[in-house]
């Protein structure tokens, strides 16, 4: 993040090296490819031959089923023509017991197996501590290169059955007995799949390897270290509390925190923080997360960026109430309330004012830009000048309330869904149709006709303002808690259409608009060290190189969150697995 010339290496022996350009580090990336391919003695399978097969063989089987259907009298009387039926019939169902569907329910599983992973050393390799990476000196231009991480395992994706296997037996057998990092790297190799740390391990270790795995991921995009402050056993500095985030204090509530990803976002890895008590919801993003990596990637666009607030003045009468709302509306006029709230901070720029006058009322909306912060008490402030200036020009009014519920903050409204607050974002992505069947385990016209009916109408029929998505409220206030988010603004943040097409090609595209993300990286609770370490961990840490620039990443990143648990969501809902996946997932004997 801030635009800094770096070169986001993987974690290997190469990844201290120089920045390279980015033909020459795809050349080589694709020859290291090459030559891992030729080092593995196991040829690819040819899927689409058995696919074949299966076809000619169930055509082959009807047909001798139709022929012996429209002459059944004659057939059953001769002996000889019975008994080539049946020794026919024989072979088609050893057949169908023996292969058919494999390549249909287990093609996925099967491919995850041969191919390696590309971010991971063919040898086994030790977790390195976080470093900070070298910057590259060169005459030419600086130019970002980014390593792009293959999609995450999904397992245990809810309605994946792969999450219902036992653990391979090629696990080493003293595997408890190594120590953390050679467990890490295991998992790093692949040689391990993360689900079953719980499995192999105690599930206190487990989170012990994986905060090394993730450590491990998150250096090679300059994230290095991330995690140190985010905290796994009972601890809370209370100092950091006071005067802060809480009074009255007795206590807290921990909250566990999941790590999605990685996610290909605008042409970059992220991995996305969830804190959640939430029972798969963390999973099924990872396998919206995955899909999305497995085909385009997510672009996100912010359309808007400004924060609200609208005082509610009163005058006399509703004659000079008008009379205000006109004279604020003209650009001279405007122009003297700007610098009246300008001169409160440092950073806010007013950018309109919107007047609305109900009788004697007029509530006065401003919005502002508000760099790397939310925003909420900079507007507050700086409303309070503009009422002051107001004032000068109209003595006989009178400040009501410095929120007229028109701003909107923390209340479903069609202001919000309609004008926007804080970061309004549109992001889309399109993935492929074999992925949508092998990854997602529905078709894309199943998934599709289910957004309509459910997203679209059911939303419609139910009256809804901005709810026009599955669930996108899950992952806004995950994301929330993890990084310090007021929770409660999770209220009209969470406003979001879900549209799902498919394309001329048959793949599906599927995008969220999202008019009113209220998200910042510095004040409130993004200064308590868990939270911190989770906005770290994105990239996105206190304020940007750019004012602003911080606050908008994060925002990406809340919208991809929401797009991967939209599209996992309607996927189980499309296949009609949801409730099962949910009571194999999701319960368990309560602890005595």
């Amino acid at each position: 993040s801030g635009g800094e010339s770096s070169a986001l290496t993987m974690m290997n022996e190469s990844s201290s090296d120089s920045l390279r350009k980015p033909k020459a580090d795809r050349k080589r990336m694709k020859t290291q490819q090459q030559q891992s391919r030729e080092e593995t003695d196991e040829p690819e399978p040819r899927w689409h031959i058995l696919r074949i097969t299966n076809y000619v063989v169930a055509t082959g089987f009807t047909l001798s089923v139709l022929q012996f259907a429209s002459n059944a009298s004659t057939y059953l009387n001769d002996s000889t023509s019975l008994l080539q039926f049946l020794m026919v019939w024989s072979l088609f169902l050893c057949y169908f017991f023996g292969f058919f569907g494999i390549s249909f329910i287990e093609l996925d599983d099967f491919v995850d197996q041969q191919q390696p992973s590309q971010q991971q050393p063919s040898q086994q390799t030790q977790v390195a501590p976080s470093r900070q990476l070298k910057k590259a000196e060169s005459s030419d231009p600086p130019v970002k290169v980014v390593n792009i991480h293959p999609p995450a395992s999904s397992a245990p994706v809810c309605t994946d059955p792969t999450s219902f296997k036992k653990p391979s037996s090629k696990i080493p057998s003293n595997l408890k007995e190594l120590p953390n990092s050679e467990i890490a790297s295991l998992v790093l190799q692949d040689k391990i799949k993360d689900h079953q740390l719980e499995k192999l391990l105690d599930p206190h270790r487990a989170v012990e390897v994986r905060r090394l795995k993730f450590d491990a991921k998150l250096d090679s995009l300059g994230c290095g270290g991330a995690l140190t402050e985010l905290p796994h056993k009972h601890a809370l500095d209370y100092k950091r509390v006071l005067g802060a985030n809480c009074e009255i204090v007795v206590g807290y509530i921990p909250i566990p925190v999941g790590m999605a990803g990685p996610i290909t976002l605008n042409g970059e890895s992220v991995y996305i923080p969830m804190a959640t008590t939430e029972g798969c919801l963390v999973a099924s993003t990872n396998r919206g997360c995955k899909a999305i990596s497995q085909g385009s990637g997510a672009s996100s666009t912010i359309l808007k960026d400004g924060i609200t607030r609208a005082p509610c003045v009163r005058l006399p009468s509703a004659r000079e109430a008008a009379e205000v709302a006109l004279w604020i509306g003209k650009t001279d006029n405007f122009l003297s309330l700007k610098e009246a709230f300008e001169s409160t901070t440092s950073f806010g720029k007013l950018l309109d004012a919107t007047p609305t006058v109900a009788g004697k009322n007029v509530y006065i909306r401003l919005r502002c830009f508000s760099g790397d912060a939310m925003g909420m008490n900079m507007i507050s402030k700086g409303s309070l000048a503009v009422i002051d200036a107001l004032r000068q020009i109209f003595p006989r009014l009178s400040l009501l309330a410095l929120s007229g519920n028109m701003c909107t903050d923390k209340k479903a409204a069609a202001m919000n869904w309609i004008e926007g607050r804080g970061k309004s974002v549109v992001i889309e992505a399109t993935i492929p149709q074999d992925v949508v069947r092998s990854t997602l385990k529905t078709s894309v016209r199943a998934i599709t006709e289910a957004n309509v009916n459910k997203n679209l109408i059911g939303s419609a029929m139910a009256g809804t303002v901005g709810g026009f998505n599955a669930h996108a409220a899950n992952n806004v206030t995950a994301v929330f808690l993890a990084t310090g988010q007021d929770p409660a603004q999770n209220v009209e943040s969470s406003n979001c259409i879900t549209l799902m097409e498919e394309t001329p090609e048959g793949d599906l595209w599927i995008s969220c608009t999202m008019p009113s993300i209220e998200v910042g990286t510095v004040g409130g609770g993004t200064g308590l060290p868990a939270q911190s370490a989770c906005l770290k961990a994105i990239g996105v840490k206190g304020g940007g190189e750019n004012p602003g620039d911080n606050a908008k990443q994060l925002a990406h990143v809340v919208a991809a969150a929401t797009m991967a648990g939209e599209l996992s969501l309607m996927a189980a809902l499309a296949s009609n697995s949801l409730v099962a996946a949910h009571m194999a997932h999701n319960r368990k004997p309560a602890s005595k």
